[in-house]
């Protein structure tokens, strides 16, 4: 395969131009014009961003996207579906409403929000795949119907896929919620029983019902005498949503490390395919490499960037573009204020993940003839 052309440029002032302008230039210089014939249903898909987080991309930098969509001819929407995990984006309503508090709306970005999967996440088409885990993919109705893609992402890393970038915003962004079911549906956590205090966050927080607390037995007992419970993870009922990993501050819940993390990568990479079936030569993918968070923008918090702001890179192959992308921060010293901090591994996503085999994702989509991991940097 041959190496695909990676767009890229820094966030410095360039002959008086500031970034807006030079993200102009760098779509267009990407192709944006040649995916996009007039009158395309466009979708823009990006993360909207939590309620109290501070890492996804700004409204400020989404609106010169939507108005080169316009110029090309298309008709732009911004759009994400649905969540699995309890929050603010797990049904279109309450989706939308973080949205606006964020600050997407059409008076700042120039373009109608639309919840790609529908008021409860089962708005859906299913999208004949041939992979080794999937005969059919179940993809949100919207990015279906669209008739070209531009995707946004910001990059950072993630607790379960290693990092996330372009594939990630497609294949498990792009995914109903029976989608993202799944593609995590052979990752459950598991309960570190010594670090477990039975206080019934995680029970909260689980709205499938996985979860209960029970009597500890004597080759589970806990450190801390008053402590006679212990929760356990049903895992005919999880759906590897990683909720309650969240919201454990003992950090007692923990992926299960057992060979499952490629199967979840290969999952996402085949969503990623089915999601852009029929428009592989009608999508364009920015990633934005700001604020790089040390995990997924899906938490109600940022933490500290583990390295300082690099730029933003376009590409029309998610695969090579998300490798630059990697690439690019593994170039970066780290933050001496962040979670890297003290760590000595030079690999900077396995010094905060060190059980997460990431490269995986690119050699299967590789494999699969999703795009290719050699590529080519040209500088804007």
């Amino acid at each position: 395969m041959a190496p695909a052309t990676v767009y890229s440029m820094d966030l410095n002032v360039k002959n008086d131009k500031g970034i807006l302008p030079r993200l102009t230039t760098l779509m267009k210089k990407a192709g944006l014009e040649d995916v996009i014939e007039k009158g395309d249903l466009t979708a823009i898909k990006l993360h909207f961003g939590e309620l109290g987080n501070t890492a996804f991309v700004r409204p400020l930098f989404v609106r010169p996207v939507v108005e080169a969509v316009e110029k090309a001819g298309g008709k732009p929407f911004l759009t994400d579906a649905g969540t699995l995990y309890v929050g603010m984006r797990g049904n279109a309503v309450d989706h939308l409403n973080s949205a606006l508090y964020n600050g997407f709306g059409h008076s700042s970005v120039g373009a109608p929000l639309i919840i790609a999967d529908g008021l409860s996440g089962n708005d859906e088409i299913a999208v004949p795949v041939k992979s080794k885990h999937f005969k059919e993919a179940f993809i949100a109705a919207a990015l279906v119907r669209a008739q070209a893609l531009v995707s946004v992402a910001h990059f950072k890393l993630h607790e379960v896929a290693g990092f996330g970038g372009a594939m990630k915003n497609v294949g498990m962004g792009g995914g109903s919620r029976r989608g993202k079911m799944a593609q995590h549906s052979n990752v459950a956590p598991v309960i570190k029983a010594k670090k477990c205090i039975a206080c019934g966050q995680c029970l909260k927080q689980c709205v499938h019902g996985a979860l209960s607390l029970v009597k500890r037995g004597e080759a589970k007992k806990s450190p801390h005498p008053k402590v006679t419970k212990l929760a356990v993870i049903d895992k005919t009922k999880c759906v590897g949503c990683a909720m309650c990993m969240h919201s454990c501050k003992q950090q007692a819940i923990d992926v299960d490390w057992s060979g499952t993390i490629p199967d979840f990568l290969e999952r996402m990479v085949d969503y990623t395919a089915a999601a852009l079936s029929g428009k592989h030569d009608k999508s364009l993918f920015i990633n934005f490499l700001t604020q790089i968070s040390p995990a997924c923008d899906c938490h109600s918090w940022a933490d500290a960037p583990i390295v300082g702001d690099i730029g933003i890179m376009a590409s029309k192959d998610p695969v090579a573009l998300d490798k630059a992308s990697v690439d690019m921060l593994q170039k970066q010293p780290a933050s001496p204020l962040s979670r890297l901090a003290g760590k000595t591994d030079p690999d900077k996503i396995r010094a905060i993940y060190p059980h997460i085999p990431w490269e995986h994702q690119f050699a299967y989509a590789e494999k699969i003839g999703l795009g290719s991991q050699k590529y080519v940097i040209e500088t804007i």
